[in-house]
């Protein structure tokens, strides 16, 4: 989970270096956040200590538009975990959905359960592993998922081997027929082209929402019209109110617009190159 820097006049409260990352938790008024990195005001999750339950971050409340796709999962795969927010919300809203949470860094979880309050009930399991891991051992067991959200980050970007088309063509593989993807990234990165083709290039046809972060709503076997879209987000709208969320606020950023050249190159594991894995403005 990655978001712009605010200007923040904080209270560090916690500070390691894990073997993956620089991990600060820090106090900024009512919200308790954290981030990977030394930089004060970077912030990769922050939960609100006062309400809860409200989603702080805009593209968590935008992955959420996933359920307007696919409104009662069975089986739910999140990869990235920050401090569990997004878990949470949908443990509350899916109740009878298993999710399986999968964070590469351990003391990203336990920082997560010490100072972010994450206690998942009996139908979460936190799985600690690399999530192009994961997804092969669950394609390999033929494990299929209804509902998979892509929320993993370093303290610059997505990691490289979580953006080609294999990966995409192996989280493809254990989605069920049905099965629906969000995914966050940024909507000014040099990367956004060629994450836009990529995706389109595994997947097809998408929902593009775009603010601060750009989150990718797709089915793997094409999108639900939009007027279907519309009925499963009123028939939502009282289950997710308490997360913040508004469903006109919500369906007024869905667009299947193509904002990107027709000759876009497609990420590969073989051209997945390393300098353009930033956060930098598009030129």
């Amino acid at each position: 989970m990655l978001v712009a820097p605010a200007a923040v006049a904080e209270t560090v409260l916690h500070t390691e270096r894990s073997l993956y990352r620089q991990i600060v938790v820090y106090d900024d008024d009512e919200l308790r956040c954290m981030r990977f990195t030394k930089a004060a005001g970077a912030r990769q999750s922050c939960r609100s200590r006062t309400e809860p339950r409200r989603l702080v971050f805009e593209y968590l409340r935008m992955m959420m538009g996933a359920l307007y796709l696919a409104p009662a999962p069975a089986r739910v795969l999140v990869i990235g975990l920050g401090g569990g927010s997004l878990v949470a919300a949908l443990e509350s809203v899916t109740p009878n959905a298993t999710i399986d949470a999968v964070e590469v860094d351990p003391a990203v979880v336990r920082v997560a359960r010490q100072y972010f309050d994450f206690a998942p009930g009996p139908r979460v399991r936190v799985h600690e592993l690399d999530g192009r891991v994961f997804v092969k051992r669950a394609l390999r067991q033929a494990e299929r998922y209804d509902l998979v959200m892509l929320d993993a980050y370093d303290h610059e970007y997505i990691p490289e081997h979580l953006l080609t088309r294999e990966f995409f063509e192996e989280v493809k593989g254990v989605m069920t027929a049905g099965g629906v993807l969000a995914a966050n990234t940024f909507s000014s990165s040099r990367l956004y082209d060629y994450e836009s083709a990529t995706y389109a290039a595994v997947f097809g046809p998408f929902y593009n929402l775009k603010r601060a972060n750009r989150v990718i709503l797709l089915r793997r076997d094409g999108l639900p019209p939009l007027d279907v879209v519309e009925r499963n987000a009123e028939s939502l709208a009282a289950a997710l109110a308490p997360l913040g969320i508004q469903s006109n606020w919500l369906l007024a950023q869905f667009s299947t617009a193509r904002d990107w050249p027709a000759d876009t190159r497609v990420l590969t594991d073989r051209f997945s190159p390393s300098n353009l894995l930033n956060a930098k403005e598009r030129p």
